[in-house]
């Protein structure tokens, strides 16, 4: 048996194969059709709802100051009439909790929820892409002015994209900013071309990347840059509802008449038309089963759906359902009795739990925090044989009104405060105060003895705080 040659090739087509298989391929454009149904009108009122929050809330006023602030410049964050210190940050840890608990029960039902109606990249892409769709026109227009040369029209509709697209990112920005810094101030700072560089910094960092992200990358952070994507599947089990294309009623695909009886055909109910791959933000085509890139959009629910009424088949070919239910042919009360089982509710009694005691904690919080140091200096021995020690109180007032406290000391027989036993702290601020206290010659033995400060507020006892210290007798 004689050996196969081996093929030699010319420099030519070696140069020529190079080129036809490069190393990285381009990313191809994607034009996502417009989908019209529920879940759209859903996701729209929930792009309203999120961003009027966003927007809104940084001009609301509370007290006659802005009503949530995060002023990292004094260390306080203003949440309407809650006053936050940096020794409450705990409050954030706890929030920071609850956050994840909710994303995983979430998650847990429904799949990439979060991703779908309320992420941030999620509700800037669909304004963005309302915006592009306003300017240069639906996915076909689109597409054919992108195929276009370059022309007078051409370039005054993407100026116009583009110069609306960095206003809205910009317009973030500011507000974004305007959050840590009081957005009064920073208005009037930017009309008077006043503004500091690290503002200036923020609002055009965080400007620019919401227009990169939105307006350019879209559904590529979706799909390589965010790490919610590479671990979902881990929170998913059999009986979470995901966008599932139901195989066994839509297979064998295939394009029809209206009237057409596709049973007899050998059809099933997917007429094979493309409408699901079309809306699709991430260009992926749902009928090939749950994928990493779907972010629980629903787009291909609503677009479905649709062709279905215009053939007069019955809706929910593209739904939301169960890997079990699809498996098994439950219907919508199985299949509901089925998410609400035992993991998802351990996590909301969980959850619930931490809400509750979080929020009581939040209410039953005193607004005054007291820090007590004894002064370094030795103990001073009077002439009459009292023994003084010197201490220095921090006092904080977490209320935004002025208070007056009233400093008492007990632990020791006969022990007094020798200074002044009142100090007036200003609302939302700390204030320090020396106090000298006395014991009588022979009341504690020598060495450290403990006594406790007691800081009331002088118009409501209720107020009032206990911190322990020490007091030294020479021995």
């Amino acid at each position: 048996m004689k050996p196969t040659p081996i093929k030699q090739f010319s420099q030519k087509e070696l140069a020529a194969q190079n080129r036809d298989q490069p190393l990285f391929e381009a990313a191809e454009k994607i034009y996502p059709r417009t989908a019209h149904g529920w879940f759209s009108n859903w996701r729209w009122l929930l792009v309203w709802f999120t961003q009027s929050i966003f927007y809104g809330s940084a001009w609301l006023n509370w007290n006659g100051r802005q009503a949530i602030l995060f002023d990292l410049t004094a260390r306080k964050f203003y949440i309407f009439g809650l006053v936050i210190f940096p020794q409450d940050f705990i409050y954030l840890a706890v929030l920071l909790v609850i956050s994840a608990l909710s994303l995983f029960l979430f998650t847990t039902i429904a799949g990439r929820l979060f991703c779908g109606y309320a992420c941030p990249q999620t509700v800037y892409t669909e304004i963005f892409m309302w915006i592009e769709r306003k300017v240069e026109g639906d996915r076909t227009a689109r597409m054919r002015l992108d195929k276009g040369a370059l022309s007078p029209r051409k370039f005054g509709l993407k100026m116009l994209k583009h110069g609306i697209w960095l206003a809205v990112g910009i317009w973030t920005g500011f507000t974004f900013v305007g959050y840590f810094t009081p957005i009064h101030q920073l208005a009037a700072e930017v009309l008077a071309w006043t503004l500091g560089p690290w503002e200036t910094f923020w609002i055009f960092f965080y400007g620019f990347a919401t227009y990169g992200n939105a307006g350019w990358m879209r559904e590529q952070v979706c799909k390589y840059m965010c790490p919610y994507a590479r671990f979902q599947s881990a929170m998913f089990d059999k009986d979470t509802l995901t966008v599932t294309y139901d195989a066994k009623r839509g297979d064998p695909r295939g394009s029809r008449s209206k009237n057409a009886d596709y049973a007899s055909q050998g059809l099933g109910a997917c007429v094979d038309c493309g409408v699901c791959v079309q809306v699709c933000p991430t260009g992926i085509d749902i009928r090939n089963g749950l994928q990493y890139e779907c972010t629980g959009c629903t787009a291909c629910i609503d677009g479905c759906n649709d062709i279905m009424d215009k053939m007069g088949y019955e809706p929910g070919l593209i739904r939301y359902t169960t890997e079990f239910a699809l498996k098994n042919g439950l219907d919508s009360k199985s299949m509901w009795k089925r998410v609400f089982r035992p993991r998802v509710l351990v996590y909301s009694a969980i959850l619930a739990a931490i809400i509750i005691a979080a929020a009581l904690t939040l209410a039953a919080r005193v607004p005054m925090k007291v820090n007590v140091i004894r002064d370094r200096s030795m103990p001073r021995i009077t002439e009459t044989g009292t023994i003084d020690n010197v201490y220095k109180l921090q006092i904080m007032n977490a209320l935004e009104e002025s208070v007056t406290y009233v400093v008492a000391v007990e632990g020791i027989p006969g022990v007094k405060i020798l200074t002044r036993n009142t100090i007036a702290v200003a609302g939302a601020t700390n204030q320090a105060m020396a106090v000298r206290v006395e014991i009588p010659a022979g009341s504690a033995p020598g060495g450290s003895n403990k006594i406790s400060f007691i800081v009331r507020d002088e118009k409501n006892p209720d107020i009032v705080v206990t911190e322990k210290a020490v007091f030294i007798v020479p021995r």
